[in-house]
């Protein structure tokens, strides 16, 4: 059982064998229905032919999802007590992840985002909560968590400000997501919060396989269809061994990087490793949409083409890989994957797509199958030899 109450003070960061607490692991359990649900849309959207349209409800939901997520990670890193009191606001930003999951679908269809922005503001009254109570407790870092909870606090009442304007531009949306951005910017400016590198890395790890979960999801529920509407055929058997590949190697390639070691050495850096995460971990979920598609395109028509939905799949892996690199080479002395192989890769991922009028859904993924594989085995040939 937890403490009633215990003072909030910066956590240990060299402390041995930080692991994930279980709170933090039945936190992340509920961003799977909200991710679940943006991953659904996306891809009902391309097997309809309407990514083009989709492409901005998907990033803006994803931004609400991603940023919620790594602002709680960032400080539980920081200051998690596990107390009473502490459980309890942690169990209101979860109430607020469900409240925008439920209303992803309506984001997508051009109901608004009044739901969103509602669990949206939820979550964030939960972390600001957290972070007085810091600034409270813990003299050393008063001023630091005083200014996280005066940046969110001004940020949101611009996200609530913008619901009286329904038909605002995605301009808008940008302007706000920016200043969101720049919080932790000028917060941690009077001094360096103490989050753990090693946890750091294991957080992001979990959500990195939390996404690729979500991919795997998609892919059964378009199996599910396909089945329904024309049964088991070879395509359909293709594709989906293909695409349990596809994820198996993606998920090789990321935990391929010592994140914890180079985050222990240029803590500097952390904004420039965590922040681009949201494109690695937005392209992640999009593969999944985009499997989804394919696996359903083996059992029935779909509104696009083979080419269209061989692009679904091959642009976000590309932008992952691509991702891969940017992230991680700020902060370790040498990536284990070449930048140079991971550019080849990218560009002859995103190519292949246009091979599929000629060799079908399956037949495109399958070599881009093949290049991932290519590329994992060169880096492991190339360590083996270090």
């Amino acid at each position: 059982m937890p403490s009633l109450i215990t003072r909030m003070t910066a956590r240990d960061t060299t402390q041995a064998h930080r692991p994930s607490s279980p709170l933090e692991l039945l936190f992340d359990l509920v961003f799977v229905v909200a991710i679940a649900q943006v991953a659904v849309q996306l891809a009902h959207a391309i097997a309809e032919g309407h990514v083009v349209e989709s492409l901005a409800p998907y990033c803006m939901v994803f931004f609400a999802i991603w940023w919620a997520w790594m602002n709680f990670t960032w400080f539980a890193s920081a200051y998690d007590t596990d107390d009473v009191p502490y459980r309890i606001l942690v169990l209101v930003q979860m109430a607020g992840v469900l409240i925008l999951a439920a209303d992803v679908p309506s984001a997508f269809s051009g109901g608004g985002f009044t739901a969103v922005t509602i669990g949206y503001l939820v979550m964030r009254v939960g972390l600001v909560s957290l972070w007085v109570r810091a600034g409270i407790q813990h003299p050393q870092g008063r001023a630091t968590a005083f200014r996280y909870a005066a940046g969110i606090t001004v940020v949101q009442i611009l996200w609530v400000s913008r619901l009286a304007f329904p038909d605002s531009s995605p301009w808008w949306f940008l302007v706000i997501a920016l200043a969101d951005l720049s919080v932790p910017l000028w917060a941690e400016r009077t001094g360096k919060t103490a989050w753990h590198p090693h946890h750091i890395a294991e957080r992001y790890g979990l959500f990195t396989i939390i996404v690729l979960g979500e991919s795997v999801l998609a892919s059964t529920l378009g199996v599910q269809d396909s089945l329904d509407g024309g049964g088991l055929s070879a395509e359909l058997v293709v594709i989906a061994l293909a695409g349990l590949t596809l994820l198996f190697v993606l998920w090789w390639l990321y935990f391929s990087e010592p994140a914890g070691d180079g985050l222990e050495r240029r803590r500097n850096l952390s904004f420039v490793w965590g922040y681009g995460h949201y494109v690695t971990f937005a392209a992640l979920a999009a593969v999944g949409a985009g499997l989804e598609v394919a696996v359903e395109s083996a059992g029935h028509h779909t509104e696009v083409t083979d080419q269209v939905v061989a692009f679904a799949i091959g642009v976000p892996v590309a932008i992952f890989l691509v991702m891969l690199w940017a992230v991680h080479a700020p902060i370790v002395d040498r990536v284990v994957i070449n930048p140079v192989a991971i550019l080849v890769s990218a560009v002859v991922i995103v190519l292949l797509p246009l091979s599929a009028p000629a060799i079908g859904v399956a037949g495109a993924l399958v070599a881009m199958v093949v290049v991932l594989v290519a590329l994992l085995a060169s880096a492991l040939v190339v360590e083996a030899r270090r």
